[in-house]
């Protein structure tokens, strides 16, 4: 089986804990041939999508992992799976790219996850399909309704609708100076769109990262842990992620969007539940894979080739009906 992973450039992956090295070793474990492509590679030419693509092999070594074959134009269609694995920003950029890889799939290209239903879910605004899991909730960017949400919820968190890592987020409370200038910076004085969240205070218990394959969970979590004094517990903001089992909770919550998401093909998602609240439906390029693994031997990269090929089998099955 050829793969075609498009994903950030190479000397920017941390193989320690990358979850798309950990999905390309269990790839070279089943005998599969690996291929890297950079998003600005993807193009629309003569009638097809194509993009530049080098073969990729793992040398086994984290430090220096991988060498690389020369480049080639190929149409995505030519592969057996093509795995969009670029990080966010989600901006006009990626959008682009969704568009030509949705063009790709019309071609007979198999992208995961779909190009459309990663366009189609913001992975902020996602929960609202779901309104019965999250805390209340406010989208706006009008300042008076920010106001009047942080009066009446006493303490909560704002937060920009394109961010990533925790960058933007900002933790307000009724009595707080600076909720003024917090809320007009956030929304560039009405200009954008923000999030208004009441404060959960199990986050100091973890921002949990729920992950789904094929519409079921992984039966741990990795718990994102704020460092001291913060309220932030993404991983880029000093968070330490501790593997847990799925509270009977988190289950519930998985076990109702799964099928839903996945049926849009959503091949994987990462959930961010804080407490008994869903907060986040992360699904550009979820991670996580390696952390849990080794604190708890459970094998994601496994489950998810195990899912992917699946997925394949099935798309398989009505071509040759």
């Amino acid at each position: 089986m050829r793969l075609c992973f498009i994903l950030d450039p190479l000397p920017s992956i941390k193989p320690y804990k990358d979850s798309t090295y950990a999905m390309m070793v269990e790839a070279v474990r089943r005998g599969y041939e690996l291929h890297v492509m950079m998003q600005e590679g993807l193009m629309w030419k003569g009638g097809r999508v194509l993009g530049g693509a080098a073969p990729l092999t793992l040398t086994g070594d984290e430090e220096d992992w991988y060498r690389l074959g020369p480049s080639r134009e190929t149409a995505l269609a030519e592969f057996d799976a093509v795995l969009m694995r670029k990080d966010p920003p989600f901006d006009m950029e990626y959008v682009t790219s969704t568009w030509l890889l949705e063009r790709a799939v019309a071609e007979g290209a198999r992208v995961f996850n779909d190009p459309r239903a990663i366009r189609d879910h913001s992975e902020k605004l996602a929960i609202a399909e779901f309104a019965q899991y999250t805390v209340p909730t406010l989208v706006t960017r009008l300042a008076w309704e920010v106001q009047a949400f942080i009066d009446e919820h006493q303490d909560v968190v704002l937060k920009p609708l394109d961010g990533m890592g925790g960058t933007g987020i900002f933790r307000v409370t009724r009595h707080d100076l600076n909720r003024n200038a917090i809320v007009e910076t956030l929304s560039h004085h009405g200009r954008r769109t923000i999030m208004a969240q009441r404060f959960i205070p199990e986050i100091t218990e973890g921002d949990k990262r729920v992950l789904l394959i094929g519409g079921k969970p992984v039966p741990y979590a990795l718990a994102r842990i704020p460092k001291p004094g913060e309220t932030r517990g993404n991983l880029a903001a000093g968070g330490t992620g501790v593997a847990r089992p799925l509270s009977a909770r988190d289950r519930e919550i998985a076990e109702a969007l799964g099928p839903v998401l996945a049926r849009r093909g959503l091949l994987l998602v990462g959930l961010d539940v804080i407490g008994d609240y869903i907060t986040e439906i992360n699904v550009t390029s979820p991670t996580c894979f390696r952390e849990i693994a080794a604190q708890t031997g459970f094998d994601v990269a496994k489950m998810y080739i195990d899912a992917l090929e699946e997925a394949l089998a099935a798309r398989k099955a009505p071509e040759a009906g």
